[in-house]
């Protein structure tokens, strides 16, 4: 199933009250969000061995990679909503 077809009812809101492009960013957003949770509730139970308070290096790698992604997108976003705001 596409994601445009499992999002649908998400899709179809945040484009009403957004715009096709920012909508799609805005359930792409709520998307990395997401999977940063997951991600976060699994590094709760994987620890490095010899640091038990620190996650486990993958999902570290994988946390900062999304937290980059959703900073990316958070950053188009912005920048859509000026570029309207100026016209």
């Amino acid at each position: 199933m596409s994601v445009f077809e499992e999002h649908r009812a998400e899709l179809e809101y945040y484009e009403q009250m957004l715009g096709p492009q920012r909508g799609r960013l805005a359930v792409s957003l709520d998307l990395v969000t997401n999977a940063l949770l997951l991600v976060g509730q699994h590094g709760v139970y994987c620890h490095l061995a010899r640091d038990p308070g620190q996650p486990k290096l993958d999902i570290q790698l994988i946390t900062a990679e999304l937290t980059k992604a959703k900073e990316l997108i958070q950053h188009v976003m912005e920048e859509l909503r000026r570029e309207r705001e100026t016209r």
